[in-house]
């Protein structure tokens, strides 16, 4: 008949790898059938339970208690194996030889190797802000495995390294390459003229992978932690890592990628990319917006395409143009807004989502966010988008294709407002057309830049022009005219609302809240000879078998993680 006997020890803390080993250990024992070794928290010890070897005793266990859960064919058979415990432990301990002298607090771990630039931690979540914090005072960059960190204490290292102008990669930052240095779950890649941050773990791994399989390399490979995208916590990590990587000599090309996250983040990081002198290739994943490119950023779909795209920017960058948004030295301080007036229902559609990509909120009459929804189609908000072939201003009326009046009217009415920087008109040709449109656009378009320069004010007029040669307009003559009368002309939908979105680009410079980088700091970053680590043996392990010097702290919670006394603890620090 089997039996199960539990032990708890209480106080004793081992990180989750020396855990999982010495669980294997004792389940190779003979007469053992299943074992539980965890940490005593509530949800492991509901996972013993549902396992059916948590004992009644071991139930009023305490997170920092350790729990030795073990069925086995007899009581005799369970205790043998509980006393084995001990010299299974003893032998891993003898059996380690990277390290002789192990310092027990992170200080002294600083004494001891002072050039260490960073600290890994990986100890549990609700120890891990503290150590961090405390690493960030020693003047140390940080790799936060932990995970289980809330979000306001997130932010509130992140803030923390930023005042110090250091760099916190995490918390749950699984992955990182610093000058071919392997931080947590890393591959051996080559080195290469390719930088990469991520918000993404296994997309870090999956994009140096995929360059290494291109045949080219990684400059340095900067994880994030999973939230750092999230609106409350602003990208911090990101913008710091981007702008090391845009001050690094050893770098050519950025590669940026995400999780799923909310459009108003993708286009602020997407300002932000564009105050940066490199090309950047991004992969939002579930962002795809309708072109390929806004200024140095160059958008990408999946990893792989991401990679590839990297890997030819960085083989072509005397080609690159870098596209940088339109100057705003000729437009007063008051224009700042972009005002669109379609005939054609689906050209106002798309020049939305293009422009929806540069600038966060476009207001319209066909809004696809119900927040941007106009409540009067005949006064428009900030950046606006009208369908003017909407049922609202035909009633009664021809279509705007081939009456002209109501967008003359509108015109003019855009131009006098002293908001108005860009005005972007479509004109589309073709039978049952307006017999000759640039015969009343052109004018007008004359007309109203010249009221708007008299007034100190440059008026840009942008005209998509939908037709061909062979049209009873004629394209080129239309083209000719509108040209003459002071306007720019495109004829595809994506490049003339990419031409505005630059325009809105260079009206709204970024500001930069990013501690930047650069000089100096960028060797205290990159430098990695020397590396503490706190928390999992085993990415220790890890260091030195890529040749670094690496110091792995004994550490152990503070007050053997009793609640109580660390705060008490924390209260006598301070």
């Amino acid at each position: 008949m089997t039996h199960i006997v539990n032990e708890v020890r209480s106080g004793t803390y081992y990180d989750s790898v020396v855990l999982m080993q010495l669980q294997k250990s004792i389940l190779a024992l003979k007469g053992v059938l299943d074992v539980g070794v965890m940490m005593g928290t509530e949800a492991n010890r509901d996972v013993l339970e549902q396992s059916g070897l948590l004992t009644e005793d071991s139930k009023y266990a305490a997170a920092e208690d350790l729990i030795i859960a073990i069925k086995a064919e007899s009581a005799e058979k369970g205790k043998d194996a509980l006393d084995s415990v001990d010299m299974i432990m003893s032998q891993r301990q003898s059996s380690q030889t990277s390290q002789d002298f192990r310092p027990r607090s992170l200080i002294t771990a600083v004494r001891s190797l002072p050039d260490a630039r960073w600290v890994l931690i990986s100890v549990p979540g609700r120890y891990a802000v503290d150590v961090a914090l405390e690493a960030l005072d020693l003047g140390k960059n940080v790799f936060l495995y932990s995970d289980n960190v809330s979000l306001d204490d997130e932010i509130l290292i992140k803030k923390s390294s930023l005042e110090k102008g250091l760099l916190v990669m995490g918390p749950d930052c699984g992955t990182a390459v610093i000058n071919g240095v392997g931080f947590g779950f890393a591959n051996v890649t080559k080195i290469g003229p390719v930088g990469v941050v991520a918000a993404s773990g296994t997309g870090l791994q999956a994009l140096i992978v995929s360059l290494d399989g291109l045949g080219s390399g990684v400059s340095h490979a900067f994880g994030t932690g999973g939230r750092d995208l999230k609106d409350k916590v602003g990208g911090i990590t990101s913008k710091q890592a981007l702008s090391l990587l845009a001050g690094d000599n050893d770098t050519q090309v950025i590669v940026l990628t995400s999780k799923p996250l909310a459009s108003e983040v993708a286009i602020d990081l997407i300002r932000f990319i564009n105050t940066l002198n490199k090309p950047v290739v991004v992969n939002f994943l579930g962002f795809v917006p309708l072109v390929t490119r806004i200024g140095n950023v160059f958008f990408a779909k999946t990893l792989h395409e991401a990679s590839d795209l990297a890997v030819k920017l960085s083989s072509n960058l005397d080609s690159i143009t870098m596209n940088t948004p339109v100057s705003n030295k000729e437009f007063a301080p008051s224009q700042r807004y972009v005002r669109c007036l379609f005939s054609g229902g689906t050209l106002a559609y798309e020049t939305l989502l293009v422009l929806n990509t540069f600038a966060e909120g476009v207001y319209s009459n066909i809004a696809i966010n119900s927040d941007y929804k106009l409540h009067d189609a005949s006064v428009s908000k900030e950046h606006t988008v009208i369908d003017m072939g909407e049922d609202e201003y035909t009633l009664g009326r021809l279509h705007p294709m081939m009456d002209y009046d109501l967008r003359l009217r509108r015109l003019r009415q855009e131009s006098e407002d002293e908001e108005t920087a860009v005005i972007l008109l479509d004109v589309v040709l073709g039978h049952g057309s307006h017999p000759n449109p640039s015969a009343e656009l052109a004018p007008m378009i004359s007309d109203v830049k010249s009221a708007a320069l008299s007034e100190g004010r440059y008026l840009e007029i942008v005209v998509l022009v939908i037709g061909t040669e062979n049209d009873p307009q004629e394209l080129s003559v239309q083209i000719e005219s509108l040209r003459r009368a002071g306007a720019h002309v495109e004829t595809c939908t994506d490049k003339a609302a990419s031409y505005v979105g630059n325009i809105i680009m260079g009206l709204s410079p970024y500001l930069i809240n990013i501690k930047s980088l650069e000089g100096s700091d960028i060797d205290q970053v990159t430098q990695v000879s020397s590396i503490i680590n706190v928390g999992l043996e085993y990415f220790h392990e890890s260091l030195i078998q890529q040749g670094v010097q690496s110091t792995h702290v004994d550490w152990q919670p503070p007050a053997q993680g009793n609640e109580k006394l660390m705060d008490i603890l924390a209260k006598m620090k301070s």
